[in-house]
């Protein structure tokens, strides 16, 4: 049992925790949440005995036995199985102890029972099984720990920090450092785990699956909540939502998003974006609230051009050193998709993105680029490519020398860097600032392809949330690799499966990919993702049609792209009027003619926007029927 009274924590001056009491019972599963800085990881410290209390009490059972996972790895040449091993302490210090005893048979025997109770036999299948687990081939859990880069290490870190068999076991964002495959089956062990779970992440679906408890740190106090992620953030909505600017801020955000539902259900081609929306209103009614306070705020500006397709793919492979990892690649991606790329790990995922971002050349194939078309690609790489003796808004000036310091300083803003915190070096940036500071230097340039590898790492939730809300209302394509699965259900309408060098869709949603992971492997299962249904056309032969479905309906979809850019003009128009009428200065008898003016063109706008919208209701109308009988 961890109990905390009265507890006030400080870093330097600053209160991260005051007053705090409550009450953590043994064998519970908590999730630790709140933004950046506000002193989570600060706690972990405190419960590891590495500070005291500014005041208060901090007290747990003193025999307790605490694992965490380490932030740092040094260099040694100790394999990995050996590694993992080393975090179970206590069948160390047997084994150490059966080293010193000598020729004294009864304490050999003594420690040998002591180390089977101890599961000492089976200490390096279990390391082996952790391992494995976590993404580690068999191969590699007898090589050394510094033949391994920095994330396979955090690895590493985190397999030795489950070994231990503890009473409380402390993880600090854990996900990190993982992709899909490994974050399920973290998942999975997690809630076998029967010790206390003391668990910091800003991955909302993991924090659901695994926790019972969260204890949420805002506004220098912590308090504890019943239920998982999803349950705290509709009990905090509740409390929000009495703000009338919670609520100002909410409706706002629904009218926007059922506009969009309204003006584009009935158009084919924008049905699963309409979808989509639908599915994300029904969450914001319950969760905008909860986002108020957030410090972030963004959202991707109109392409300059939509080209479609964005860019095609017929015969390709793609690998290393000659080598193909991927062959047979065929991809025609189009200026709406949304897609989700699944696989295990080392299946190509990434390789299959840098070949879309132009980074990796294709080995064979055809890869034809749209003339217009403008990729924004993001991968963790481009972290360490920032210039860190500049500052965010260097790198924003030197993308657009154009702009002004305030339009930039605003634009900033919406990432998280306010004030004078645009003239920071990067230098000393965390991790998740320099994501942000790379998303807000992609989103300024104007995309119409988004290719985005493992974009929320490092980020916090209320990033996390800004992220999917801007990617929801992004207009063009989307490629996205992620761990974080409420991401994918979010922004993807379609999933495609890297695996065993094919790339192809997969048949069922992100909720399904566990089950495709645990029975890939058993004997008689298919590797395929889909099975084909019996009569249907050969895939070739489908894509070929709808190829030309889509030529046929070419001329009307450009009058509809047409009528919704005069649309958007009219509804800009419109909102300036609203905003010069809105100013009680024009109602005064010196500015009647400048009223009257500004009545006559409010009622001529109106009809045009009117007329415009009849027009385009008739077109999307004609367009979904065309499409229904082709």
């Amino acid at each position: 049992m961890l109990t905390f009274t009265n507890l006030c924590i400080r870093r330097g001056p600053r209160v991260l925790i005051d007053e705090c009491t409550l009450t953590i019972h043994r064998g519970h599963k908590v999730g630790i949440t709140g933004a950046n800085g506000t002193g989570k990881t600060t706690l972990f410290h405190l419960i590891l005995g590495n500070l005291a209390p500014d005041s208060g009490d901090f007290d747990m059972p003193a025999n307790l036995v605490v694992s965490h996972v380490a932030q740092e790895v040094k260099a040694t040449d100790r394999n990995a199985v050996d590694f993992v091993i080393d975090g179970d302490q206590e069948l160390r210090q047997l084994e150490n102890r059966l080293e010193q005893t000598g020729d004294d048979g009864i304490k050999q025997a003594e420690i040998h029972s002591a180390i089977e109770v101890a599961g000492g036999y089976t200490a390096k299948a279990r390391a082996s099984t952790l391992l494995n687990g976590l993404g580690f081939s068999t191969e590699q859990l007898t090589q050394p720990v510094n033949s391994f880069s920095g994330g396979w290490r955090m690895r590493l870190n985190l397999a030795q920090a489950l070994m231990c068999r503890s009473d409380v076991l402390l993880l600090d964002e854990p996900t990190n450092h993982l992709d899909l495959d490994a974050v399920i089956w973290l998942e999975i062990w997690l809630k076998n785990y029967d010790g206390t779970l003391l668990l910091i992440s800003h991955d909302r679906e993991f924090l659901d699956n695994v926790v019972s408890e969260i204890a949420h740190v805002e506004h220098q106090s912590m308090k504890l909540y019943t239920g998982n992620y999803s349950a705290f953030e509709r009990l905090r909505a509740e409390h929000l939502s009495v703000q009338q600017s919670a609520y100002v801020k909410q409706q706002r955000d629904i009218a926007h998003m059922s506009d969009f539902v309204r003006r584009f259900k009935a158009k084919a081609t924008k049905a699963k974006q309409a979808q989509s929306r639908v599915k994300a209103l029904e969450r914001l009614e319950l969760i905008a609230p909860a986002h108020v306070d957030s410090q972030f705020k963004f959202s991707f500006k109109e392409p300059d051009k939509l080209p479609d397709p964005l860019l095609r793919i017929k015969a390709a492979s793609v690998g290393y050193d000659g080598t193909a990892l991927l062959e047979k690649i065929k991809l025609e991606l189009h200026n709406d998709a949304r897609i989700g790329l699944l696989g295990p790990n080392g299946a190509g995922k990434s390789t299959l993105i840098k070949m879309l971002a132009g980074e990796l050349e294709a080995l064979s194939g055809e890869f034809q680029f749209a003339k217009d078309v403008n990729i924004a690609y993001f991968a963790q790489h481009q972290l360490d490519q920032l210039n860190v003796s500049d500052t965010p808004l260097d790198h924003l000036q030197k993308l657009d020398e154009k702009a002004s310091e305030s339009e930039l300083r605003n634009f900033l803003g919406g990432f998280g860097f306010q004030g004078d915190r645009v003239f920071d070096k990067v230098a000393p940036f965390s991790g998740g600032e320099k994501a942000r500071l790379v998303l807000a230097m992609l989103v300024y340039q104007r995309p119409n392809l988004l290719l985005l590898d493992e974009p929320s790492n490092h980020l916090d939730i209320e990033m996390r949330h800004a992220l999917t809300v801007a990617i929801q209302e992004f207009n063009g394509g989307i490629v996205l690799i992620s761990h974080d699965r409420h991401l994918l259900k979010m922004a993807c309408d379609t999933l495609l499966l890297v695996h065993d060098g094919r790339v192809e869709e997969f048949d069922g949603d992100i909720d399904s990919y566990p089950n495709w992971l645990q029975n890939r492997d058993k004997p008689g299962a298919s590797n395929s993702s889909a099975t084909p249904a019996a009569g249907a056309k050969s895939d070739k032969d489908r894509k070929r049609q709808e190829a030309e479905n889509r030529k046929r309906l070419a001329p009307l979809k450009k009058e509809i792209d047409s009528l919704e850019k005069q649309i958007d003009r009219l509804q800009e128009k419109q909102l300036a009027l609203q905003e010069q009428l809105a100013d009680e200065s024009i109602y005064t008898e010196e500015n009647k003619d400048q009223l009257k003016d500004l009545l006559w063109k409010q009622a001529e706008l109106t009809k045009s926007l009117e007329a415009a919208e009849e027009e385009w209701m008739e077109k999307a109308d004609l367009f979904e029927q065309r499409s229904k009988a082709i």
